[in-house]
């Protein structure tokens, strides 16, 4: 007979009158169970499988009505049962602010802001804004203002001239919850304002760019945001990984130009292109493999430079929601390395629309808040792995003299701060940023093998040190050669009788070496050859009897050359007697 069971309703909440599917639970049977013998134990108690969860061992079982508890404990004591539970109805946990233009941010939601805050606000964290300056006077800003600079003035004078960093610096950490206005990312992040523009059109150079990153960088900023298409840009680049070098990150705009780059990953950058409300790729922004990852940037509501809102679409607001969210990450662990923290936005992004895969429209995928805060370890993470690095050219045993770089290759499994270079023991110089390279003057050492070593740095101090790579110095200064090659042509003299097809041979040596011969007849060059002896067979039958200038020239690797000429008579053939 089988066994039944008391039934139980499910308890009532306040916020929703069912706790619990009824008529369903959650079952997962123990690894290596048969479907046969689970199909046995689900027949005694009355139940049926619906079904597994996708890419789960777990089942939807079909209970009898109010049988629901009853059938979980019994499933739960049951050996062959991994675990048993019921399918409950959570209440949403979420945060929701009450700023004016809340319900007008629908990005909010397509990322899981909601879920996000409930465990992190940016708080701690320092985002740079390297774009027109920023109104810090706004209400919605003013608050979350630090120090920053000027880039082309070279001063502090970071008031927006054009309204686009007022913009940007909104979506990141514009006040939020206060009754007013919008909704930022990282509402508790602080913005650092760095004016890289004077121009009134928002116009910036390379130049002012990477300065302005590289003081962001020296001054404390987290994450540096830069609403430009700088991802191609070598200047921005080295910039970009001086700030990874002193633990920041930094996030930057495809552009709008609705094109393939025709671009690789830039490894010291985030790249971002821009997703509208159906969370496709916006149709004016720029694409390509250097794109590592989508966030929402069309009808974004954030701060304007008059002090008042506005919605705004671009790249440009891609990258700060981006940024933002790398904020949210940070300040829920501080302790992760910037790799750790790029490798959790990127591993965590929404990949429905790039097919779970890598591609040039969304990279690995549209940011997702909420996965990437559920992703941060709750532990600080210690570093104690150790740079490699190797000397990879000039090539080890080559004879070298003069200026020279010595380059090497460096990894880390965070970021590798820095690369000295040693010529016996001396250090020789210091890079840090990749490609490594320290330029040597071989006058300052004594001539014969040199040792050549490389110790590369982490964040956190580790130490990796590459293995000797010998090189050869000689500075010795060579005599210049003057001296000409002899030549000479070795089967016939000057005034040589000749007839019919005639062997014409000729030898040069040189206190070098030959690097050529030639073989003029009257004028016409006939041959030539690279080795030091050259033979040629002259066939006389078309040419006029007389006589006719044989000449051979012969040059060095200097440049050197000499000849030698004879003068030879061509008469008729004898002919023999009948």
């Amino acid at each position: 007979m089988a066994e039944s069971f008391p039934t139980a309703a499910g308890t009532e909440t306040e916020e929703h009158s069912a706790a619990w599917a009824k008529g369903q639970i959650l079952v997962q049977p123990q690894p290596g169970l048969s479907e046969q013998n689970f199909q046995k134990i689900l027949d005694k108690h009355k139940t049926s499988s619906k079904g597994k969860l996708n890419q789960l061992r777990t089942h939807i079982i079909n209970v009898p009505e109010n049988a629901e508890q009853a059938i979980v404990r019994a499933l739960s004591n049951n050996p062959n049962i991994e675990f048993a539970e019921l399918d409950l109805l959570v209440k949403p946990s979420e945060i929701i602010a009450n700023d004016t233009y809340y319900d007008n941010a629908w990005h909010i939601n397509t990322m899981n802001l909601p879920t996000a805050w409930e465990s992190a606000k940016g708080s701690g964290v320092v985002v740079a804004i390297l774009d027109s300056g920023v109104n810090g006077n706004h209400t919605d800003l003013s608050a979350n203002m630090v120090a920053g600079w000027n880039s082309v003035s070279r001063n502090n004078d970071t008031d927006d001239i054009n309204g686009h960093g007022t913009q940007v610096a909104g979506v990141v950490a514009a006040i939020s919850d206060n009754n007013n206005g919008v909704t930022s990312i990282a509402w508790h992040a602080s913005i650092m304002p760095i004016r890289i523009t004077n121009d009134s059109a928002g116009y910036a150079y390379w130049s002012d760019v990477a300065n302005g990153l590289t003081w962001a960088a020296d001054n404390g900023a987290d994450i540096a945001n830069i609403s430009y298409k700088v991802s191609t840009s070598s200047t921005v680049t080295n910039a970009a990984q001086y700030m990874r070098n002193k633990g920041g990150l930094v996030v930057a705009s495809a552009g709008n130009g609705g094109a393939n780059l025709n671009c690789t990953d830039n490894p010291s950058i985030i790249t971002v292109s821009a997703t509208d409300s159906a969370d496709n790729k916006a149709s004016w922004s720029d694409y390509g493999n250097c794109v590592d990852v989508a966030a929402p940037g069309v009808g974004i509501w954030t701060t304007t430079k008059s002090g008042g809102y506005g919605a705004v679409s671009g790249t440009s607001f891609a990258s700060p929601a981006t940024a933002a969210t790398l904020a949210l990450i940070k300040s829920a662990n501080p302790n992760l390395s910037n790799d750790e923290l790029e490798n959790i936005l990127e591993t965590s992004a929404d990949k429905s629309k790039n097919g779970g895969s890598f591609n040039s429209y969304y990279g690995h995928g549209r940011i997702d808040a909420a996965a990437a805060v559920a992703m941060v370890a709750n532990t600080p993470t210690i570093d104690q792995q150790a740079p490699t690095v190797a000397i990879s050219s000039p090539t080890e045993n080559s004879l070298q003299s003069g200026l020279f770089n010595i380059n090497a290759n460096a990894q880390d499994n965070m970021a590798v701060s820095s690369v000295k270079i040693y010529a016996n023991g001396m250090l020789i110089g210091t890079d840090t940023v990749a490609p490594y390279s320290v330029n040597f003057d071989s006058n300052n050492i004594a001539d014969g093998s040199v040792a050549f070593t490389a110790q590369a740095y982490d964040a956190t101090g580790n130490q990796g040190s590459s293995s000797t790579h010998w090189l050869t110095i000689d500075n010795i200064v060579d005599v210049a050669d003057t001296t000409a090659p002899t030549v000479n042509i070795t089967n016939l003299v000057n005034g040589s009788n000749i007839s019919g097809s005639q062997e014409i041979n000729v030898s040069a040596s040189d206190n070098t070496a030959v690097t050529k011969i030639e073989l003029y007849i009257d004028g016409q060059l006939k041959t030539q050859t690279t080795e030091s002896t050259l033979s040629y067979s002259w066939n006389t039958r078309k040419v006029t009897q007389g006589y006719h200038t044989i000449v051979s020239k012969a040059f060095d690797a200097a440049g050197n050359q000499s000849q030698t000429s004879i003068q030879v008579n061509l008469v008729a053939k004898t002919k023999g007697r009948k």
